[in-house]
């Protein structure tokens, strides 16, 4: 098995390290946000950081990098307060990958990428319409993360939308069935097959499998 060691790290290629580092902590979320600003212009952009932080209240994270330069999804959450997850499904990925392109402010990602913006129930934030799985989300706050100038930032789910389907009787959603894809690093596409789901464990009891399985 290699071993690299944190000198090893910090002597690396930036490209190199950069790979490395954002692949080898595992699969991730693969999600695009999109915002809206006050004077009506739509931003869409991939994430790969969204996270789930609570269900009651219904809470999700994610990452902005540093604002040494400009980042419309922080700037229009700032203005307005609302903002959309949308999952990138198996038909979406180069689309979705497009969005991390360095436009314009001016310029909106969705008439650059061929992804459709969807309003839904008036809420002030556009759906990406060829999504599956759509959360509509409110700012609640923020977190500076010093050591490397990033910013947490906590949103509340608001709305939540996707196929019937996809859900199982007690809540829980199949994602491979809606071909919700995740990310290797920051641009590998992988699409999820669900191998097995358990019940609740607890200190010495059987592990229980929803499935049952062939012998």
């Amino acid at each position: 098995m290699k071993h690299i060691n944190a000198e090893d790290i910090r002597e690396m290629d930036k490209i190199f390290r950069l790979n490395l580092i954002n692949s080898c902590t595992g699969y991730k979320s693969a999600n695009l946000i999109a915002t809206k600003s006050n004077s009506g212009g739509a931003n869409v952009a991939v994430f790969s950081s969204v996270t789930h932080m609570g269900s009651n209240p219904p809470l999700l994270g994610f990452i902005t990098r540093p604002k040494d330069v400009a980042r419309n999804t922080y700037k229009n959450i700032k203005e307005n307060s609302f903002f959309t997850i949308n999952h990138i499904q198996e038909n979406m990925i180069e689309s979705a990958h497009q969005t991390a392109a360095k436009y314009e402010e001016e310029i909106s990602e969705f008439q650059k990428t061929g992804l459709e913006e969807e309003y839904l129930d008036g809420f002030f934030a556009p759906y990406v319409k060829q999504s599956g799985v759509k959360l509509g989300c409110k700012y609640v706050n923020e977190y500076a993360i010093k050591e490397n100038g990033t910013t947490l930032i906590i949103g509340a789910i608001e709305h939540v939308y996707f196929d019937e389907s996809i859900q199982a009787p007690d809540g829980w959603l199949r994602l491979d069935d809606a071909s919700t894809v995740a990310v290797n690093g920051l641009d590998g596409y992988a699409l999820p097959t669900l191998l097995d789901r358990f019940h609740y464990a607890r200190p010495g009891q059987e592990i229980k499998s929803f499935f049952k399985r062939a012998d």
